[in-house]
């Protein structure tokens, strides 16, 4: 039996999936998207899940008109991100000084995904199966088959596997995969702070731990807490005052008084790395394609350079079939290097900064970062991009 045919399927409407089916239904190819569940309602409380989303992954969501739809006062700009050691080390990243407007800004996970649902849903450019559920992928030339649980079958000449860190797509294509637990976790909570932040992240490392605080509109702050997995479970079992003093203590009383807005949340840590992000047929973006430690907070742009990426290449051959290997080689060629120095960059910062015995190399490579104004603009660089 035949089914739809598409051009591109993409499986998984997360954030990366989502924006990248909405950019290339703007491009006029046949798009279907495949989601289990849709996207839940923002709702008036903090998400604890937020993103730091860099200027060059902002000016995408604004070419699709995502983000003009998020609620400005729920968009904190980062002007500015005060690092430091556990001794005197220290490095200060400052928008004024690079020239630019800011350095990052904070935003909700489910009002960023609710925003580009949304526009998915106004633009009409690409067929939404959801909720549905896939029952059997078959591979093929020209098209592989796509059964869902509903009984719709789907044909696409290239599937696009946007469904995370532990993607079927990714299994199915038997694309090898290598994960690498940090035997960490990171706690998440969100508070109102006695002091303002003025747009002000702050980041603390300390042995084995990394802290950062990350402004959110008002006098709000969301931590983000790497710490050992033991530790992780002794910081849920806290009560809210408790957990409250122990956060402002770990950051120096940086922000005043602490008050809990919401519940901590683990997660663990990992680095995932894949062998290859693309097979005749198959494509992976976001965390489908590569996992990375958050302490630069760059897994959603990553993710999101990985959709401009595909959509270029794809929008570049839209005349030849979209599954070919040569075609898709061209787009893993594209991301080899980022992905990889972004994963370098963070798993040796993880190392250096978990051990007592570099307590010495971290502070002093802290100051001399922060005297060397070019050293500076690079790391501002990295973080825009």
């Amino acid at each position: 039996m035949s089914g739809d045919r598409y051009q591109i399927v993409i499986v998984g409407a997360g954030l990366v999936g989502a924006a990248a089916a909405l950019a290339l239904g703007r491009q006029g190819l046949r798009v279907a998207l495949i989601e289990r569940q849709p996207p839940q309602c923002p709702v008036e409380t903090w998400d604890t899940r937020i993103y730091a989303i860099s200027p060059a992954s902002q000016r995408f969501l604004e070419r699709l008109g995502a983000w003009q739809r998020l609620d400005r006062d729920r968009v904190q700009p980062v002007f500015r991100m005060d690092v430091a050691g556990d001794a005197s080390g220290a490095i200060r990243l400052d928008a004024y000084e690079a020239g630019v407007s800011h350095l990052a800004a904070i935003v909700e996970s489910g009002r960023l995904q609710d925003a580009l649902w949304q526009s998915l849903q106004a633009d009409g450019s690409v067929v939404l199966h959801c909720p549905a559920a896939i029952t059997s992928i078959e591979s093929g030339t020209p098209y592989t088959r796509i059964e869902l649980d509903d009984g719709v079958v789907l044909e696409a000449e290239l599937v696009v596997g946007a469904d995370g860190a532990a993607s079927r797509i990714r299994e199915w294509a038997g694309l090898a995969s290598t994960q690498t637990p940090y035997g960490q976790s990171g706690v998440v909570a969100n508070f109102d702070c006695e002091r303002p932040h003025r747009g002000t992240a702050f980041q603390w490392f300390f042995e084995g731990d990394i802290l950062a605080w990350l402004p959110l509109g008002g006098t709000r702050m969301s931590m983000v807490w790497s710490t050992q997995s033991a530790h992780a479970d002794a910081l849920l079992a806290l009560d809210p005052a408790a957990l409250a003093a122990t956060v402002q203590a770990a950051g120096h009383d940086r922000l005043g008084a602490l008050r809990v807005l919401t519940p901590a949340a683990a997660f663990p840590l990992r680095l995932i790395r894949v062998e290859a992000i693309v097979a005749p047929g198959v494509a992976l973006i976001g965390d489908a394609a590569h996992g990375v430690h958050p302490l630069a907070g760059q897994g959603v742009n990553l993710g999101f350079g990985d959709a401009e990426a595909l959509v270029e290449t794809l929008a570049q051959h839209r005349r030849t079939r979209l599954g070919d290997l040569r075609v898709l080689q061209s787009y893993a060629r594209q991301r080899a290097e980022p992905v990889q120095r972004m994963q370098a960059l963070t798993h040796g910062l993880h190392h250096l900064f978990s051990g007592s015995r570099a307590a010495w190399l971290r502070n002093a490579g802290m100051t001399l970062v922060n005297q060397v104004p070019p050293l500076k603009a690079a790391l501002v660089r990295e973080a825009m991009s």
